[in-house]
């Protein structure tokens, strides 16, 4: 990936340099053959600008590489994304169900849920939109303005709807409202001072390490169950062996 990033990068400058080599010869008064546009010199200098950028963000990156490659600098560690503990105003399993609803909406199975799904979304919700309204949906929560929707900004939805910061009549209000997601605020958002904070933070948490037990105790019933059906069938066909 980063191989391909710096051929794009060199490609970029590469073209640029003899498109400027072009004006160049073009705008010169020896040349006979003139362009059929005027090459300003504020063109000319922009294009000089623009190899400059290039060069050194180039240089910059390549600098880099070369100082994490001699040990001189640690490459960035991406940030993981853990739903439970940056929403923890939200329960177990209202962020399970939150993120059952935006699988089943992620058609492309790309971790995002673009225009066209949010589109789909809200129809099967039965409440449409136009495309402007969707493009305006997106705009209120796209923290990295890649115009779609990442699940971290997805839970954000249900996190400003909690906190009473989306207007009534507004399309992710709407969303957050038709999705059968009880929102209600259960964590320190709602609390008025320090204490009433505490006492929620408290039964929050709680609440979160009771519903890892219960969990854990299905998981163990599950098993269990299992294995007397697995000694079962085992018996039944020792009887039929015998």
């Amino acid at each position: 990936m980063a191989s391909d990033e710096l051929t794009r990068k060199l490609q970029r400058r590469l073209a640029v340099e003899q498109a400027f080599h072009i004006y160049n010869q073009c705008a010169s008064d020896d040349n006979p053959v003139k362009p059929s546009f005027p090459v300003s010199e504020s063109l000319a200098k922009a294009a000089v600008g623009i190899v400059s950028d290039a060069t050194s963000e180039l240089a910059a990156k390549l600098n880099r590489r070369q100082d994490i490659n001699d040990g001189n600098a640690t490459p960035k560690q991406a940030k993981v994304f853990n739903p439970y503990t940056e929403f923890k105003e939200f329960s177990r399993k209202q962020i399970k169900d939150m993120e059952k609803l935006f699988k089943r909406f992620d058609s492309g199975k790309d971790g995002f849920i673009d225009l066209m799904e949010l589109k789909l979304m809200m129809e099967k919700l039965g409440a449409p939109q136009t495309h402007l309204g969707l493009k305006n949906m997106i705009k209120e929560v796209d923290e990295d303005f890649d115009g779609k929707l990442s699940y971290r900004e997805f839970l954000l939805i249900f996190r400003r709807a909690a906190a009473g910061e989306l207007q009534e009549e507004s399309g992710l209000m709407s969303l957050a409202r038709l999705s059968e997601i009880d929102v209600s605020t259960e964590g320190v958002m709602g609390a008025r001072d320090f204490f009433e904070a505490k006492a929620l933070a408290l039964k929050v948490s709680s609440k979160f390490e009771a519903e890892i037990r219960e969990e854990q105790e299905e998981r163990k019933r599950q098993d269990l169950d299992r294995k007397q059906r697995r000694a079962a069938f085992k018996e039944l066909q020792s009887t039929f062996c015998s």
